[in-house]
């Protein structure tokens, strides 16, 4: 990004910028019920903290008076109560009425939360914010690239980009990179009027929607759309490029891909963005899955075949709680247990994981090296298998994960169960590690995920993405979606959009 440009006549030397937002990724084919539990509310410094870029002695940090408001974060999960919501839309709210006024603002949120009873949680988030900071405060926005941007999302703020990077890698990044254009913006060289800093946004509503296991970074051809957005951002004119993927597991009216290009020069901004609007319609066929797919059975005759290449990961997709599955569906653990390959002995296999709060107490009171028949999992989402009966003995009780909190592994033969007692998302090493699990040393590891992140991509010697059930099924056409808008490929292929740019600054018409 380089450094902020000078200070021009008529700009900011040390704007007041205000920080809030609310980030989750909400699948309405998911069961679970996101509530207050589920969030992590951060305020004041240590909202601040969470952005190591905002650090005193960092050059944005010294660039303005920061004032943090309040941000909720939740991991991945069903829709959101509406209760819930409406506590932290009306902190946010108070908070901005009682700090303000304020020269900027870094709206930070994801793009994909589904509220219950709404089709746009963001876009009425977004309305609610701006009513309450007013016309002349700039608005910049950053989100995760599995977001939506509704007409009334964009409608509200003023710069607005997206991570280009899936995996996530540059989710940081894009966070700056989203308020160095602020700053840059406030800085000037765009006078004293509040309607001269307002870029121009050309948005392209793309009508695809695929999921983020198809659309991965790492491979074409969203390698090559992805990489035109650097050029395009250092053209004279242009402040920024992005492409959303979408979400592809709440079935909203938004939900689809878009690319907006914002920036001063209208012709420009409205150019790129339809052409590569246009590379990822026409792109929409080519899109393939991160890797080799299979049934789980096709998975695990992969993973025991003669010779296969160890750690064998198998990603069960179908119930990643980091798309929005509600991480205690069975059907996968079940199949696994009426393998007796696997439940022998001759093979070790580490299965993450399960969620029951009631199979962990139970493991709790039998100890460590006992022999405990339970049952547990698909308490939030039954599934097509509905709670397992796992007989076998503690392997190791491990307490005090901040998000898994107590957890429990339970060895059946060579098949480690873990079960935790709330929802959590194995993507590292030493989640293992520190349940007395050693991943380099398994045989197969099969975890509730569907692209690997980057440690598991490491450790995986083979993989296979199976298609499993759940509600971040990758088959989006057994979901049953039927509120997208018409013409949304896979689901209607019968459309041929104009792909038309709609070029508009806040306050004036498009």
């Amino acid at each position: 990004m380089g450094p902020l440009p000078a200070l021009s006549e008529g700009g900011m030397a040390r704007p007041r910028i205000g920080i809030a937002g609310i980030s989750i990724e909400s699948s309405t084919f998911s069961p679970h019920v996101s509530g207050d539990e589920a969030f992590t509310i951060r305020t004041g410094s240590e909202l601040r903290g969470y952005y190591p870029f905002l650090a005193e002695g960092r050059e944005l940090g010294d660039a303005a008076e920061w004032v943090p408001l309040v941000h909720g974060r939740s991991l991945p999960g069903g829709a959101v109560a509406p209760a819930t919501y409406q506590r932290m839309k009306q902190a946010i709210v108070d908070g901005i009425r009682e700090s303000g006024p304020f020269d900027g603002f870094f709206f930070d949120i994801h793009g994909a939360m589904s509220v219950q009873g709404m089709l746009d949680a963001e876009g009425d988030l977004a309305t609610a914010v701006r009513e309450a900071l007013g016309a002349d405060t700039l608005v910049t926005t950053s989100m995760d690239l599995h977001g939506n941007v509704s007409e009334t999302l964009r409608d509200a703020v003023d710069l607005l980009t997206c991570y280009r990077m899936a995996p996530h890698e540059d989710w940081m990044n894009t966070k700056e990179r989203a308020v160095h254009g602020l700053l840059s913006r406030l800085r000037g060289p765009h006078g004293t009027d509040p309607l001269e800093r307002r870029p121009f946004k050309a948005w392209v509503p793309v009508p695809v929607l695929l999921p983020g296991e198809k659309t991965s970074t790492r491979l074409e051809p969203a390698l090559s759309i992805y990489a035109e957005l650097p050029g395009i951002e250092a053209l004279p004119g242009v402040v920024d490029a992005a492409v959303w993927v979408g979400y592809a597991w709440a079935d909203e009216p938004r939900c689809q891909a878009y690319v907006v290009v914002t920036g001063d020069d209208r012709e420009l901004i409205a150019r790129e963005a339809e052409r590569v609007a246009r590379m990822y319609w026409d792109a929409r066929d080519d899109f393939v899955f991160v890797a080799e797919t299979a049934s789980l059975d096709g998975a695990l005759a992969s993973a025991l075949a003669p010779g296969a290449a160890r750690p064998y990961v198998i990603s069960d997709s179908g119930d990643n709680p980091t798309a929005g599955g509600a991480g205690d569906v069975t059907w996968t653990l079940d199949q696994l247990l009426q393998r007796a390959e696997l439940t022998a002995g001759t093979v070790t296999t580490l299965v993450a994981s399960i969620f029951d709060a009631g199979a962990v107490a139970e493991a709790v009171a039998a100890g460590v090296g006992a022999t405990i028949t339970l049952t547990a999992g698909a308490r939030v989402d039954a599934g097509p298998a509905g709670p397992v009966t796992l007989t076998g003995t503690v392997f190791s009780l491990t307490d005090g994960d901040a998000d898994a909190g107590t957890q429990a592994v339970i060895a059946v033969g060579g098949l480690h169960v873990i079960v935790t007692e709330r929802r959590k998302p194995f993507h590292h090493l030493d989640d293992f590690r520190m349940l007395g699990l050693d991943p380099e040393a398994a045989d197969i590891v099969v975890v509730k995920i569907g692209y690997l992140e980057p440690e598991l991509y490491e450790l995986a010697a083979g993989w296979t993405l199976a298609l499993t059930p759940g509600g971040v099924d990758q088959d989006l056409l057994r979901l049953g979606h039927h509120r997208l808008l018409p013409g949304v490929y896979p689901f209607d292929q019968s459309g041929d959009p104009a792909l038309a740019a709609v070029v508009s600054r806040r306050g004036e018409d498009s």
